[in-house]
Formats: structure tokens, C-alpha cells, sequence
């Protein structure tokens, strides 16, 4: 992607990964959370969870309803905070650094809420521009052109920019969303649910999207997602929260041997064994004198 490879020159030194594969990263940690507790009231969502995130992994977060997987996105993002325990991003715990030196922080990477959440009053430019007014260090003019460079860097054209929300289908939501999320040139991408609400096509559009960026970008991606597809296409680990923990955070083909109930019903069912076709990945069915 010419376009691509042109807006990112100051990243050529960052490290790539082959989307499906290992990144060979010498194992750097952009994300560690140490014995994370969060409650409300008296439920426990988490508790005493643990978890790493390589550089230039794509790191899938999994489980079940109500199993806290957008709780924990929000905290590693700092917009809630825990009960107890740590958070350090790019080797900086959350929880000592004052307002200024978060949003510092926060400017290294890029999130793509769910739903998109674009400013309805804005348009597709607009919705774009605003991380980057925001920061006021660059005129409008070079705004709107960087802008129009992350328009086109996620497959839209410059006659989409005055657009309204209202005017955009699915997927093209999806990814003005992300081109918002690209526009301070993160080095770590948050993506929660990625592809819910998008047909089949419009889905494996969006992945192979996602797989050009990362490549082309050497992206650090963290996503939330509950689809098997996505999932098999795009991480190079799935971390399982159940139990109010990370049960495990492996590939897929290590995680599906792991005798827990849901990893069993998540990977194990019909629609489970047909997406991990493509990996050839052969989960062990049940063992010896199980019903």
C-alpha cells in the first residue's frame, strides 16, 4: 500500500510481524498488568489478573458474557481505573502519572470503539482531524491533508471526506473509526469488536484491512472480539478471560489442548472447528471416559 509505506517513513525502524505468525520481537513488553482487581460494589470482574502484551503481536482478548472483557480493555486504556493492582504501558504505570503525562501516553496509541463512536455533527474529516487538532501544533491545511492520507489509508477515497455519519454504512463507520484511531501514527492499536455488525464480505474486508496495516504499519494491536473468523485470522495470541482471570494467553493451536469448560464450548463446538480449518489446527475432542 504506496499510501501507507509514504505516511509512515519515521516507522520504518519499528518492528514487523507476519499477520498468523509469532513475532520474532525479542519478546518486548508494551503492555503488563500485575494482579489487576476490579470491582463494583461487591462483583468481582477481576481478580488478581495477569497479563502481557508482546510489540508487534496481534493479541485477541476472549470470554464469555459479563466476563469482563471491555472492562479490561478500558482500564488498559486508562478510562476506568481498578480497584487495586497494576498497569504499565510502555513501561509507564498508569496509576502514578498525572493528567498531562497520560495524555502524552495516551497519544502513542489509537482506539477503535465498537460501535465507532463518530461525532454525529461531524463529518468523516472532521471526525478524522479532531486527535489532531486536539494536540494544536500543526496548521489546519496539514491537518486536513495528513487527514485525507488516513482516509485513503483505510480504502476510502477523498469523496467520502464530507460525508456525514449518517450517510456511511457499516463498515464504512468501521473504518473512519480507525483512521481517527491512525491519525497521531500510534504505535498500539486497541480494536473492540472490530467486525460485529458487519456481513460476512464487509467482515473479511475489514481482517484483511487490518492485516495490511499491521504489516505495512508494524502495529502492536490488542482486540476485544467474540468472532471465531476474526479471531483465526488475525492474532498471534488469544488470551481467555474466565474465572475473573487470564486463563491462559497462547496461540490457538496450543490454547484449544487446555481442559477448561469454555475454551471446550468456545473452540470445541461446530462453528469453533470449522474457523480453525483455515489454521489446520486439530483441537483434542474429549478425553478417555469423558460423557
Amino acid at each position: 500500500m504506496t499510501t501507507a509505506t509514504a505516511s509512515t517513513t519515521a516507522q520504518a525502524a519499528r518492528p514487523t510481524a507476519v499477520p498468523g505468525t509469532a513475532p520474532d520481537t525479542a519478546r518486548t513488553t508494551v503492555i503488563e498488568v500485575r494482579d489487576l482487581v476490579k470491582r463494583f460494589g461487591e462483583a468481582v470482574v477481576h481478580d488478581h489478573l495477569n497479563l502481557d502484551v508482546y510489540r508487534g503481536e496481534v493479541l485477541s482478548i476472549v470470554g464469555g458474557s459479563g466476563s469482563g472483557k471491555t472492562v479490561l480493555l478500558r482500564q488498559i486504556v486508562g478510562l476506568d481505573r481498578p480497584t487495586s493492582g497494576t498497569i504499565r504501558v510502555f513501561g509507564e504505570d498508569l496509576m502514578r502519572l498525572d493528567a498531562a503525562r497520560l495524555q502524552a501516553l495516551r497519544n502513542r496509541w489509537g482506539l477503535q470503539f465498537q460501535r465507532g463512536a463518530l461525532f454525529s455533527a461531524l463529518s468523516v474529516i472532521d471526525n478524522i482531524a479532531l486527535p489532531l487538532r486536539e494536540l494544536r501544533t500543526l496548521p489546519d491545511d496539514l491537518i486536513c491533508q495528513a487527514s485525507l492520507l488516513k482516509l485513503q489509508l483505510v480504502g476510502l477515497s477523498a469523496r467520502d471526506a464530507d460525508k456525514m455519519p449518517s450517510d456511511l454504512s457499516g463498515g464504512m463507520i468501521k473504518r473512519v473509526a480507525l483512521a481517527r484511531a491512525l491519525a497521531l501514527e500510534p504505535e498500539l492499536v486497541f480494536l473492540d469488536e472490530p467486525t460485529a455488525g458487519l456481513d460476512p464480505m464487509a467482515s473479511d474486508d475489514y481482517v484483511a484491512l487490518i492485516c495490511e496495516l499491521r504489516r505495512e504499519l508494524g502495529l502492536t494491536v490488542v482486540m476485544v472480539t467474540h468472532d471465531l473468523d476474526t479471531l483465526v485470522a488475525l492474532s498471534d495470541r488469544v488470551a481467555v478471560l474466565a474465572d475473573r482471570k487470564v486463563l491462559a494467553a497462547l496461540p490457538i493451536p496450543e490454547l484449544v489442548h487446555i481442559d477448561h469448560p469454555f475454551i471446550r464450548e468456545y473452540f470445541l463446538g461446530e462453528r469453533g472447528q470449522r474457523a480453525m480449518q483455515a489454521l489446520a489446527v486439530a483441537p483434542a475432542g474429549p478425553q478417555s471416559g469423558e460423557a
